[in-house]
């Protein structure tokens, strides 16, 4: 009877059993280490001062509402809570530092609509909105409005339009520089108004709203949060907003679609981010806290007295706006020719 033939084989130890499965279960040993350290870092932090990069200078809303809320993230957290101001590229140079900072919880950013939308269609950054961030949480929004000097003889939208073309060239609005969010809802204005206007830019909104306020510059369209005081002070006079619907806070302002003005749409919002790799367990007790400072009735009331709205949310939605966001200023600065310089 023949005898079969069979291909030598290794014997099947236990480690040449274990082999195929080495890859794998190092992965996973990897993965549980990683969450378990960052368990452990979490239930640590902090251990020390977290500071709060604000990418405006100090005096300004945003600075402002950063500091409400570091004051009531220091409560809870039991550390102190730092607000550092580092201004300068309409908010690139702060979004640069805190994207190469530690990503230990202990240096977080407070962000909004420039740094983490509308740049990357004006300006060859040095950080990616997406990638170099995590994501903490949303804080507030604040629509822009159209205000005008008082030097200013109109009473809506419409008659504001009236004036300018019948004066072209001689009107010029204020921005708080190229670029930013009062600048490009600016731009908008004047294309979709079909305007001959001169847009004239500044170091910051403050200065933009001061010299609105003294008849320098006839208009602007600067963030409620900006410029609310100034409207509640009569300094100033708001005629419209500037997005898809009214404002909670100004619930009488027709927006500027419903006074003939279609397609300005700029809705500001402010949230904070840490940089790329933080912890998740961090980026989650970071979001707890100031969720729960945002809830205070008060602390509310501080923030929608100056003309904002809170609004928090989860990592990912704020991960999913940021997305968003970036692909549509991207969009709206091509179909517009929008300029930073």
């Amino acid at each position: 009877m023949p005898h079969s033939r069979t291909s030598p084989s290794l014997p099947l130890t236990s480690s040449t059993r274990s082999m195929p499965f080495r890859p794998a279960l190092t992965g996973l040993c990897m993965a549980l280490l990683a969450t378990i350290c960052g368990q452990a870092l979490a239930q640590a932090w902090p251990e020390k001062a977290v500071t709060i990069v604000v990418p405006t200078a100090a005096g300004g809303a945003n600075d402002a509402m950063a500091r409400i809320i570091g004051q009531g993230l220091s409560t809870r957290l039991g550390k102190p809570v730092i607000v550092e101001n580092k201004a300068g590229a309409n908010g690139a140079i702060a979004s640069e530092y805190v994207a190469r900072a530690a990503a230990d919880g202990y240096t977080i950013m407070f962000g909004y609509i420039a740094t983490h939308g509308i740049n990357p269609a004006l300006q060859k950054l040095k950080y990616d909105p997406v990638a170099d961030f995590e994501p903490i949480g949303m804080v507030a929004a604040s629509p822009t409005v159209l205000v005008i000097s008082n030097s200013v003889p109109a009473r809506n939208v419409r008659e504001l339009v009236q004036l300018i073309k019948a004066k072209p060239g001689s009107f010029s609005y204020a921005s708080a520089g190229n670029g930013t969010a009062p600048h490009i809802a600016g731009e908008l204005f004047k294309l979709s108004a079909g305007l001959d206007v001169v847009s004239i830019p500044y170091k910051g909104s403050a200065p933009a709203v001061v010299d609105t306020i003294a008849g320098n510059t006839q208009f602007m369209f600067p963030s409620l949060f900006t410029a609310y005081p100034q409207i509640k002070g009569g300094k100033l006079k708001a005629i419209g907003v500037a997005g898809e619907k009214r404002s909670r806070i100004l619930p009488e302002l027709p927006t500027l679609a419903e006074q003939g003005v279609a397609n300005v749409n700029m809705s500001q919002w402010y949230a904070m981010f840490a940089p790329a790799r933080t912890p998740k367990a961090v980026v989650e007790r970071i979001n707890r806290e100031m969720n729960s400072v945002l809830a205070d009735k008060a602390v509310q009331k501080r923030i929608e007295d100056q003309g904002a709205e809170v609004e928090t949310g989860t990592p990912e939605q704020l991960k999913t706006l940021v997305q968003k966001e970036v692909a549509h200023w991207k969009s709206v600065v091509a179909k517009a020719q929008i300029k930073a310089e």
